[in-house]
């Protein structure tokens, strides 16, 4: 009994350490009631299994040895560093909660006592853990310029070579779009672009292809109607790498950002040369889409049919950016254009 009762009590000091840590940084870091409140009502509900044990609080106190304890001074290296800030410190705390857990789980029996309570925690635990990690990841930028590159459409120059041009005339993001290339070269052709996008300091996205975003590294995916459920590619991709997905309306946008989205491609906004568009949200969806406080948060590119010619109604509407290819890749100066682009976007006249 004693051996249990030192066990229990050295691990549930630690499991109550752990959602504290998870509380705190729900409230003061990411201002999230929601995300709070569970966390503390599951410090509350592992307080409350602590209770049911068959020992007394004094037990616990009495059974413990912090002088004589052997596992005092065993330390490594990783216990005195956080190399990713907060969301190490999370990640941590979770963990050792989640492990002290286990413990109590396995020396509850040992005096028997029914271990489902701790165990219904520790997968709570988890549960909490993930939501917190995912909340903590770097958040999608807001692009003014976003660079689809379409082989065929290269026509002047070669894609690396636009890339070049457009990151160093204020294009933020590349996404390298590829329809019909078979896996296996769009894996060579996909990791070689992302290392460009690298070394320029660009961000770089794959079209449709979950798989090969994480196999090269790349920031992120972007999805259409037809292609896999963000959840199904959260999955794939992890916690880190963003994903977009295509949006004609105000509706597709409210259920991707719910569905965990971490961008919105709005459009087609004008009709596209390269593909016919049977609707057009025009700019609208733009207005719409920044009204709502439901969306609002989200960042989002303006896509189809985007020209120097016809930003500027778009800027009007309060589009912070756009995705365009075809103006850039078919162009003999793509530099110019996407200097072009970003200057339109948000021209004199709204920047005051």
């Amino acid at each position: 009994m004693d051996h249990a009762a030192r066990i229990i009590d050295a691990n549930a000091n630690r499991a109550r350490e752990g959602p504290r840590v998870m509380e705190d940084t729900a409230r003061f870091t990411l201002n999230d009631s929601t995300l709070t409140a569970d966390c503390k009502d599951a410090r509350h509900q592992l307080r409350a299994a602590l209770g049911t044990l068959p020992l007394r609080e004094t037990d616990l106190v009495m059974a413990r040895d912090t002088p004589g304890d052997v596992g005092t001074a065993i330390t490594t290296e990783l216990e005195h560093t956080r190399e990713q800030g907060i969301a190490s410190m999370v990640s941590a705390a979770c963990k050792r909660t989640t492990e002290a857990l286990r413990t109590i789980e396995e020396a509850s029996k040992l005096i028997g006592s029914d271990a489902c309570a701790f165990e219904t925690i520790r997968y709570r635990v988890y549960d909490l853990e993930k939501r917190l990690l995912l909340r903590l990841a770097p958040k999608c930028p807001q692009w003014k310029l976003c660079v689809l590159i379409t082989t065929e459409l290269c026509t002047h120059h070669s894609p690396v070579e636009i890339i070049k041009r457009a990151a160093a005339s204020g294009a933020e993001c590349i996404q390298i779009r590829e329809k019909t290339m078979p896996d296996a070269q769009l894996l060579d052709y996909c990791s070689s672009l992302v290392e460009t996008c690298r070394s320029l300091g660009v961000h770089s996205i794959i079209n449709d292809h979950v798989g090969i975003a994480k196999l090269t590294n790349a920031d992120g995916v972007h999805l259409g109607k037809d292609d896999l459920p963000t959840n199904a590619a959260r999955q794939i991709l992890g916690i880190g790498r963003w994903i977009g997905r295509t949006c004609s309306s105000h509706a597709d946008a409210v259920e991707a950002i719910k569905a965990g989205a971490d961008s919105c491609g709005l459009g087609p906004v004008f009709p596209s040369p390269t593909k016919p568009k049977p609707a057009l949200s025009g700019p609208q969806l733009i207005a719409d889409y920044t009204a709502d406080q439901r969306t609002a948060g989200t960042p989002y590119l303006a896509i189809s049919g985007i020209t120097p010619e016809n930003i500027e109604s778009l800027a009007h509407a309060g589009c912070k950016g756009v995705a365009v290819s075809s103006a850039v890749c078919m162009s003999e100066d793509p530099g110019a254009v996407c200097r072009l682009l970003v200057e339109g976007i948000a021209p004199p006249t709204l920047r005051a």
